[in-house]
């Protein structure tokens, strides 16, 4: 069948091409949304179980099998939502949200809205549990080739928790509490990433945003706070400070959102591509 045929054809040229290997839309003609799909070699074996279950339509993952997994990157306000609602239409992806709602109740306590307004008294109570809902976010399995995360525990340490160490809101032993605890689980287990997608945009346009969005928790974000966590940003993902746990790709989010639908439209083929 031609699946089967477009199969080989691909994977006789991986050898030959770089470790990402994009699929074009006439797999879209037997029936499988997956332009936006761009896998590394190594997941190679989901075309195939792909083809070789095309009359049922069913995905299943083999022993020892993941997903090619995506964490969406950005400060407050650079437009993660945006693209996530525009992947979380193809079938072949799962979104996997950022956990606020659970921050927001937490057995009735409002963590997100204790953090902003005394940083000082709950930033460390905040953060330790922002870690364990990232934590169950990149544990949720899933029955698709792609799964896309709302940031990541990576972030939640090297952007947020030094953040908030630096501009010392976060007392020494707090932040060496929160970095035992993050680098004994990268020690322990695999919760890395195949890609990245920085959102990069400047802090002034996140405040603007932020200010448009009217969310009640960031009621008074201040500009000195976005600019700190745009810094942490391109300490980790550009000048690599830090272990970047995946490839990075870099897409401009100072346009409007609209504009912004219309890259993702017309980089859809490339920007789940690992390399």
């Amino acid at each position: 069948m031609l699946l089967s045929r477009i199969f080989r054809v691909v994977a006789r040229s991986a050898s030959n091409q770089s470790n990402c290997i994009c699929l074009n839309r006439t797999l879209g003609k037997q029936g499988y949304n997956i332009n936006v799909l761009c896998l590394p070699s190594k997941h190679l074996n989901f075309v195939k179980m792909m083809s070789d279950n095309a009359s049922s339509r069913n995905f299943k993952f083999q022993d020892g099998e993941k997903p090619f997994t995506v964490s969406i990157e950005g400060n407050i306000g650079a437009g993660k939502t945006t693209l996530m609602n525009f992947f979380s239409k193809q079938k072949d992806v799962t979104v996997i949200e950022e956990p606020v709602k659970k921050w927001q109740n937490v057995r009735g306590h409002n963590l997100f809205d204790l953090m902003y307004h005394d940083p000082l008294q709950w930033s460390f109570v905040f953060q330790s549990y922002v870690q364990l809902t990232m934590l169950e976010n990149h544990s949720i399995q899933v029955d698709t080739p792609i799964k896309l995360m709302e940031r990541s525990v990576h972030s939640a340490r090297y952007c947020f928790v030094e953040n908030m160490h630096l501009e010392k809101k976060m007392s020494d032993p707090e932040f060496v509490v929160l970095d035992e605890l993050y680098q004994w689980v990268v020690r322990n287990h695999d919760f890395s990433v195949d890609r990245i997608i920085y959102l990069q945009t400047t802090p002034e346009k996140c405040h603007e945003r932020v200010l448009e969005r009217c969310r009640e928790e960031e009621e008074g974000i201040p500009l000195e706070y976005l600019q700190g966590i745009h810094q942490r940003y391109e300490d980790w993902l550009i000048h690599k400070k830090f272990p970047v746990p995946g490839s990075v790709m870099v897409l401009d989010a100072t346009s409007s959102l609209e504009e912004m639908l219309k890259t993702y439209e017309t980089k859809q083929n490339t920007i789940l591509c690992e390399g």
